[in-house]
């Protein structure tokens, strides 16, 4: 592990007026994103909406980072270029999901655990020589009548600091994604009392697997209300909740809030380009854009 260089790649990734892309939609994902402009989800239509939004002028004065799905960091771009050579030229950083998505954790439906641990370090080296230099893994956390249990939530904190950990080891920065879901009718205690607990589970497996926590990227949920709560709190109430509860259970190593988008950032380039190749430089006007809108957020610049 070069704990050096995992530093510099994860306050990279936090660089003041920047943010990260999320274009690691799967096959299924991306395919209904395609079906909303009635567009077939071929290997071509994908590399062209890719290439689309990465080779988008400007895009390295709002992104540090972007986050590949398999196929994309194994395709070239329309010009012939490597994905990963064009974000690196646009000084941008590399980065991979590696995650292969959460389902049924026996016993404990409709809780889930997710995937993806067989065969990582293998993947991980292969990864790294392709250029990436941080990688993804989500797991889900869901609000219901009697969940969740202290089962789930444990063994999907345990998985995020064994993939954490394989990650340091091929010298890749972990984004570290512990998501409570906003599905349900839960209130904005619920959610702030389990996101609480979610932490502070996951930096104890973290610390039980050795992993460098100046060297991840952590990348968990905004505290609100769910989305069929009967009253729903105001964003400045989401706000102060998610900030007060990051400095309680958050490790005091020096550290600060930067944002990662995928579909806040792509869905009107998408539905402005429809397929066409006409429409590519309006488009990409309106993807970079939205990062500027995002950038000036990230600083409060505007509401």
């Amino acid at each position: 592990m070069d704990k050096i260089k995992l530093h510099r790649v994860a306050v990279n990734l936090v660089a003041k007026d920047k943010g990260i892309l999320a274009a690691d939609e799967s096959f299924g994902t991306i395919e209904k994103k395609f079906k909303a402009i009635n567009l077939p989800s071929t290997e071509s239509n994908r590399q062209k909406y890719r290439d689309l939004l990465l080779t988008a002028p400007g895009t390295g004065k709002y992104l540090s980072g972007v986050i590949l799905f398999d196929e994309t960091i194994k395709q070239n771009s329309v010009s012939g270029r490597p994905f990963t050579d064009v974000l690196h030229a646009a000084g941008i950083i590399p980065g991979i999901k590696v995650d292969a998505g959460a389902k049924d954790l026996p016993g404990f439906s409709p809780e889930q655990i997710t995937y993806g641990l067989d065969g990582l370090a293998e993947r991980l080296s292969d990864y790294s020589q392709r250029g990436a230099a941080f990688a993804k893994w989500r797991a889900v956390i869901t609000i219901g009548e009697g969940i969740p249990t202290d089962a789930c939530i444990e063994a999907n904190m345990q998985a995020l600091a064994r993939y954490a950990s394989l990650a340091q080891a091929a010298d890749i920065v972990p984004i570290v994604e512990p998501e409570v879901l906003m599905d349900g009718s839960h209130s904005l205690q619920a959610c702030r009392d389990i996101t609480a607990h979610t932490l502070t589970c996951l930096f104890r497996q973290l610390a039980l697997f050795r992993v460098y926590v100046p060297g991840i990227i952590l990348k968990p949920n905004m505290i609100s209300s769910g989305s069929a709560a009967e009253t729903a709190a105001s964003a400045a109430e989401c706000a102060t909740a998610t900030v007060e509860t990051f400095k309680t259970v958050v490790p005091a190593v020096p550290w600060q809030l930067t944002c990662s988008f995928g579909r806040a950032l792509q869905q009107e380039p998408l539905m402005i380009w429809q397929g066409k190749d006409e429409n590519i430089p309006a488009a990409q006007s309106a993807f970079i854009k939205r990062l500027e809108l995002v950038s000036k957020a990230r600083n409060g610049k505007i509401n």
